[in-house]
């Protein structure tokens, strides 16, 4: 996954109190950069499925927000009539009252039925023997955002227009976010220091395509969607949903960790590759006193970050007490503490609500104290995360704070090595726990309908993890204690799975269809193809003169007037065409096709010279890969790996090394961007399913069928059901 991080954000913050009149016209808004260079507030980084983004919203958004609960409160008797009589026209033609998808992100299809034969999931086992049980066709890549969004829509990417986590800008050569355009104000006031804008910037959704719960709203039946990758924003839709990939942290990134050591500490990393911050704090006999960074102040024209000041008391048992926001919060070193609220002071009687956790490693003999990225809090959303937006507000109040971004766990303090797999663990482990809760909540509040929840822990789990089960993985640690501890992480984590769908299976009833899915599977990812690479040693790219290699990010020391070819992203390669990019040199038609033909060629089979493998299985047009209206939007290659290969973590973010292959020595060690049928995901159901290739694209017909819609002519998947799938 990509993580942008945009230093000027611009949010919507609710307001407490009087305000004054020039506050009540405040959008926050996107600032001026004129004396920024291009990339030079923008971090990329591969951590995982989402893609932050800056925050959206306004003041008048309040008002409107009321205008619009008052019409809502005045045609609701006549929506709610048309509602019931659609939905009764359509449940009339219904095999079942109720629909659930439980979607366990990556769970492998090769590791699930190894653990099936070893009998430690005897769950999914009676599911696939009293129902069915598949091994599921995925997308071209097998991303999550891809896959995912054919998921929701029935359709092949070429339909849907999410080709990766990002895309390129062909004007700039720049990445951008793959689901999400920001469009800022049309209209700032500038008073001195001041950026008051007079307009509401925009938050549009790039996905395109239905997904099949706006389609069953349209026939009058309910919904309730929990945490589905690219649902952010989130969709208006007869139905309740909790946004899940893009959502960003409060800070407009997808994971900005903190990391406090005091000040001299030369132990302590001092620079992180990416993800996380490091701040020094002053230490005073038995206090310590320090500042966490919040949002980029809006409301002002130069880059200033909000802040929460705090103060940290030790004591004599080596625990330790916070003070902060006014809150007295107990330190225990190497456990997290809750959630902490934290409101971040923008201006008078404007604040911005986030939540954080924070883990104290030592007090003794030098400070150092690492903060989760600060997620938007439920409770007070500064943007929208739900449809409703109250529906956020109620699984808080129902519940407790929960995390709410894209990407909940910190995978990059793993790969830091701030905190180690144990404290990585508990996270993913109390994110599951949230997760669960709002899952059997909507289970007993949807009794007709559908359920669609989906649990990203298996996904994270086996990122961080697989090193330790892989011994031919360049990371792999023999003999080591710790490791050895390690080595069941995996399967444990499949055997909580399997609790899960015992659980739901026993809260689901003979009218209920239930579907236990993943997008894809899993591999180790061992060895890095840095593609740009590549491209230089055969000629198609070309660098600025006296550049041998980049390491400069987002394409930067290319010479564009010399270069036919460039990749950035995870999985695909772009053809410098003219007329489409700024500087392009290629002519579309006859001479961009015969590039194609030859550089899928030349990369189908690649071997790894310095292991005698091969690298990639099969490189393809996109012409060939995909189909519909926004296939000219995709890369113009797409690159499926073989087993063990992965795009180089330099290659994706558009930098050229000086090595095509190279090791992968970060915790995040394994991965699924390979050939699509190297790495299938698995579909449970308790009904008899047709089995002749069940792909990702069935599922959202399929429970149209089931709940007596008709599938649009668009939709790519097929239904799955047998002529007596209700026996």
């Amino acid at each position: 996954m990509f993580s942008f991080r945009i230093r000027r954000s611009f949010g919507a913050y609710q307001p407490r109190g009087l305000l004054p009149l020039a506050c009540l016209l405040v959008v926050l808004a996107l600032a001026s950069q004129e004396n920024s260079s291009p990339t030079q507030n923008l971090q990329v980084a591969y951590i995982g499925p989402g893609a932050g983004i800056a925050l959206v919203g306004s003041f008048l958004a309040v008002l409107g927000a009321m205008l619009t609960a008052f019409m809502v409160l005045l045609t609701w008797p006549i929506r709610w009539c048309w509602r019931s009589l659609r939905g009764q026209q359509a449940l009339k033609r219904a095999r079942v009252k109720r629909v659930v998808v439980l979607g366990l992100d990556g769970l492998d299809p090769e590791l699930v039925e190894t653990f099936m034969e070893e009998g430690i999931l005897p769950n999914l086992k009676k599911l696939g023997s009293t129902g069915s049980y598949h091994r599921l066709g995925t997308t071209w890549p097998p991303l999550s955002p891809v896959a995912w969004s054919s998921f929701s829509t029935g359709s092949n990417p070429g339909k849907h227009r999410i080709f990766d986590f990002i895309a390129r800008n062909p004007l700039t050569y720049l990445p951008e976010i793959s689901s999400v355009r920001i469009q800022p104000p049309r209209r700032q006031l500038k008073l001195g220091s001041y950026c008051l804008p007079l307009s509401r910037p925009r938050i549009d959704g790039l996905r395109k395509s239905k997904p099949f719960w706006q389609i069953l709203g349209e026939a009058g039946i309910f919904s309730t969607i929990l945490r589905v990758p690219i649902t952010f924003p989130p969709d208006r839709f007869h139905g309740v949903q909790l946004s899940a990939m893009c959502v960003p942290d409060l800070r407009g990134t997808q994971g900005m960790f903190t990391y406090f050591a005091e000040q001299g500490n030369t132990g302590v990393v001092t620079e992180f590759d990416v993800g996380g911050e490091r701040i020094e704090v002053r230490r005073s006999a038995q206090s310590v006193r320090g500042t966490l960074p919040g949002p980029v102040n809006p409301l002002r024209t130069e880059l200033v970050d909000s802040q929460v000041s705090f103060r940290v008391v030790g004591k004599k048992d080596g625990t330790a007490v916070m003070h902060v926001a006014g809150q007295t919060v107990r330190l225990v070193p190497g456990q997290y503490t809750d959630w902490v609220r934290l409101p971040f002071r923008l201006a008078a009687g404007v604040k911005a609500h986030g939540l954080c956790r924070f883990l104290l490693k030592q007090f003794q003999p030098s400070f150092e104290m690492y903060c989760t990225p600060i997620h938007i809090d439920p409770d007070r959303p500064v943007m929208p995360i739900s449809h409703p937006r109250v529906y956020s507000i109620y699984l808080a109040r129902k519940q407790g704070p929960y995390a709410t971004m894209g990407l909940a766990e910190d995978t990059w303090s793993l790969s830091e090595g701030l905190i180690d797999e144990e404290a990585f663990l508990r996270q993913a482990d109390d994110v599951n726990a949230e997760r669960q809760k709002m899952f059997f909540d909507s289970l007993q509040r949807t009794k007709r309908g559908a359920v669609v929840c989906v649990f990203d822990g298996p996904d994270r789990i086996q990122h961080m993890f697989w090193r330790f089960q892989d011994s031919n993985h360049p990371n792999y640690q023999a003999g080591d204690a710790k490791a050895d501890r390690h080595r069941r992480v995996i399967r444990d984590m499949y055997v909580r799975m399997d609790r899960l769908v015992g659980e739901t299976l026993e809260k689901v009833n003979r009218d209920t269809a239930l579907f236990v899915m993943s997008d894809h599977g899993f591999k180790s990812f061992r060895r890095g193809v840095d593609l740009n690479a590549w491209l230089l040693k055969h000629g198609y790219l070309v660098l600025k003169e006296n550049a041998r290699s980049s390491d400069k990010g987002y394409l930067e020391e290319i010479d564009w007037g010399r270069t036919k070819a460039y990749a950035l992203g995870l999985a695909g390669i772009y053809v410098n065409q003219q007329g489409r990019e700024a500087e392009g040199i290629v002519s579309a038609g006859a001479e961009k096709k015969q590039l194609v033909e030859e550089l899928c060629s030349q990369l189908t089979g690649l071997q790894d010279t310095d292991l005698g493998q091969e690298a990639i299985h099969q490189a393809i047009s996109s012409e060939d890969a995909y189909a519909g209206p926004y296939v000219d939007a995709a890369p113009d290659m797409i690159l499926g790996y073989h087993v063990g290969y992965r795009v180089s973590w330099d290659a994706a973010v558009g930098k050229c090394g000086p090595q095509v292959f190279s090791d992968n020595m970060h915790a995040w060690s394994g991965d699924h961007c390979i050939h699509p049928e190297l790495v299938p995901g698995v579909l449970f159901s308790n009904l008899r399913l047709d089995g002749s290739q069940p792909h990702i694209t069935d599922l959202g017909p399929t429970t149209l069928e089931l709940l007596g819609v008709k599938t649009p002519d668009y939709m790519d998947g097929k239904s799955l059901l047998c002529s007596d799938a209700n026996s």
